[in-house]
């Protein structure tokens, strides 16, 4: 899931990772890729014009191998409050984005192609087949499709819709938008959408109320659960409309949520729909409870901390140590009427760090980028600018159980062992593990380290400058688009000073920051992304040769790797859990002795502060924050903080 850069730590970003697309917090991020059923649990009677033939089983719900926790006809999810009440505000700076979201700024409602800055939340405006479940790691049951019937070969779905499912204008959710929506997401949508789609083969409407969905044998176990998760749209509107055009209009939905008043680049709303066709379905029921939800936009951090403390948004997820650790004193913190907490995250950290681009020819070269990571000094970092909140992150696959650790094993050795001679031969022994300074800020045993790798890889030092085999100049421009995150290069470009390289930090508007990141045009550059617990196909998105070379893709190391391309198919190609860690234990390693990246840091917590106006479940669903879908507004609390002001 790519997720939003912070000072010390990033907001999470779904990307289209998400089991289900935008299902969850989102992302998160997304954001959280997941695998398909092809097992025979969780069986559901299915009634249609096209009804299950003997070698199909209908299903009220899927996941990775089949293991479903809730049962058919369940009421609702066990996280939330089925009696929860309507109504209210609930305001925020979005902490998650997707495809073409922004976080500083908007100038499109079109959040599904790659041109524009869309708006964070347009996704909350459109219906999707099936909906995952926030406690378990990639199951999906039936919201726009009541139920699916799949073939024995997990080839071909065949979704049944629900008469109810409407659109916004009242017009009825049929197959044909359904087939509209997927092929035009394939042919139009954004780069990761497209690349995700590519093992679609066919899409079909049976009839008005059964769409058939037919995978290439080759694909990945999650672009089913992708499939499902992706926005319907109407193939009516967009019959008189581009799709693929930036625009203002808010387009239409048929999800809990439609576009209200809105300000370009400030702020957007979304109004509930009070008779929402979905409301009270075991996936929707104790959810969608704020009349309002509302997205802020600020340029500048400091900016927005002082809008929260003085009551312009209620809801914030704080991501900058510095202000967790000294600026949480204000009046309303001190009379309760603000609340701050620290939550649980249980989903796999992903990566954070500054992403090298290896399109560049001085960056092409590994040995050029290992040297980086000793001029990073990450003790001194955490010590003295994020008060030592975190920890060095390691892996693509941080705090889950795919991370690389130790040698491998004899199974992770066998899928590595064909690759001998062609991958660093590190790859067979302990992964990488950037170094570990002194804490000094300018660990002198790790720069001398740093100038022998320079050296010995055809990189001396001429004039104080160093040089390639050529004799150019080593410069390197750091990209970023946020002033917060500066304290965090400084000393990191003056070490690589120290090392006789040049190196420079450029700040750009968001739009344009946006616009170089698709194009590739940049050295290096802060990015975090995560996975699910059971990534599949969109490790393609960040790691594969042919993203390399696709426009807006995540990859922004630019591998092309037939080692890293061969691993990601063993990864979607596993028929158990144990075979997928393994292999994306495999693939781990290999990635982190590219240097492609020099990592960041990493906690295993959310950071939250809120105006005392809400309720909430007593759980928290395990594998996401649950807000604001679980949330509520409290009329007691909001008076009793009204009369407190």
């Amino acid at each position: 899931m790519i997720l939003r850069k912070g000072s010390n730590h990033s907001r999470r970003d779904v990307l289209g990772l998400a089991a289900g697309g935008f299902a969850g917090s989102l992302l998160t991020p997304v954001l959280n890729s997941a695998l398909v059923a092809t097992g025979h649990s969780a069986l559901a009677p299915i009634s249609s014009a096209r009804a299950a033939t003997e070698d199909e089983t209908a299903r009220h719900g899927i996941s990775a191998f089949g293991d479903l926790k809730y049962p058919p006809g369940f009421r609702h999810f066990d996280y939330v409050d089925p009696t929860a009440p309507k109504g209210g505000l609930f305001s925020q700076v979005g902490s998650t984005r997707a495809y073409n979201q922004n976080f500083l700024t908007f100038n499109s409602l079109n959040t599904f192609i790659l041109k524009g800055d869309a708006a964070m939340g347009m996704e909350r405006t459109f219906a999707s087949l099936m909906k995952r479940a926030l406690d378990e790691p990639d199951a999906m049951y039936g919201l726009a499709a009541s139920a699916v019937a799949i073939t024995p070969d997990g080839l071909t779905y065949r979704f049944l819709l629900r008469p109810e499912a409407r659109f916004h204008d009242g017009s009825r959710l049929t197959a044909a938008d359904v087939v509209f929506s997927l092929e035009t997401l394939k042919a139009q949508g954004h780069p990761i959408i497209r690349q995700l789609l590519r093992e679609v083969t066919s899409v079909e409407a049976d009839d008005e109320s059964t769409v058939t969905v037919r995978f290439a044998q080759t694909r990945g176990r999650d672009v089913p659960l992708f499939v499902a998760g992706l926005p319907i749209f109407s193939r009516a509107y967009y019959a008189t409309r581009v799709f693929d055009a930036t625009t203002l209009e808010a387009p239409l939905g048929s999800g809990p949520y439609k576009v209200g008043r809105f300000e370009v680049g400030r702020y957007i709303e979304y109004d509930r729909v009070p008779d929402w066709w979905g409301t009270n379905l075991p996936v929707s029921l104790g959810q969608n409870n704020f009349d309002t939800l509302r997205y802020e936009f600020y340029r500048d951090r400091d900016v927005a901390f002082e809008g929260f403390t003085g009551g312009n948004y209620r809801f914030r997820e704080e991501f900058t140590s510095r202000v967790w650790a000294t600026r949480y004193d204000f009046p309303a913190i001190r009379d309760q009427r603000v609340k701050r907490e620290i939550i649980t995250d249980e989903t796999p950290s992903g990566a954070q760090g500054w992403f090298i681009n290896t399109r560049r020819a001085a960056l092409a070269n590994p040995k050029l980028r290992e040297a980086l990571n000793y001029a990073f000094d990450f003790e001194w970092t955490n010590k003295s600018l994020m008060y030592g909140s975190y920890e060095r992150t390691h892996s693509v696959f941080q705090n889950s159980e795919m991370m690389a650790k130790g040698p491998p094993s004899p199974e992770e050795r066998a899928l590595l062992e064909p690759f001998r001679g062609r991958v660093p031969d590190e790859v067979f022994g302990e992964p990488f593990v950037p170094p570990v300074s002194d804490g000094s800020g300018q660990d002198r045993a790790l720069l001398r380290k740093a100038s022998r790798i320079l050296r010995d890889a055809g990189f001396p030092v001429k004039d104080g400058r160093r040089v390639d085999a050529n004799g150019k100049v080593v410069t390197i421009e750091f990209l970023m688009y946020e002033p917060t995150f500066q304290p965090h290069h400084m000393l990191f470009i003056k070490n690589l000073g120290l090392l006789g390289i040049t190196a420079t930090l450029r700040m750009v508007d968001p739009v344009q920051y946006r616009a170089r990141l698709n194009d590739f045009d940049f050295d290096i550059t802060v990015q975090r992304f995560s996975f699910s617990l059971l990534p599949g196909e969109s490790l393609r998105s960040f790691f594969s040769s042919q993203a390399a070379a696709t426009r807006g893709s995540n990859n922004l190391a630019g591998i092309a790797d037939p080692a890293v391309d061969a691993l990601i198919d063993a990864v979607i190609a596993a028929n158990t859990r144990q075979e997928l860690v393994t292999a994306a234990r495999a693939l781990d390693r290999v990635i982190r002795a590219g240097r492609y990246w020099v990592p960041h840091w990493y906690k295993a917590s959310h950071w939250i502060a809120y105006w005392d106006v809400f309720g909430r479940p007593a759980t928290k669903p395990r594998y996401a924050r649950g807000i604001p879908d679980t949330w509520w507004y409290d009329g007691d609390e909001a008076s009793k903080t009204r009369q407190t002001r």
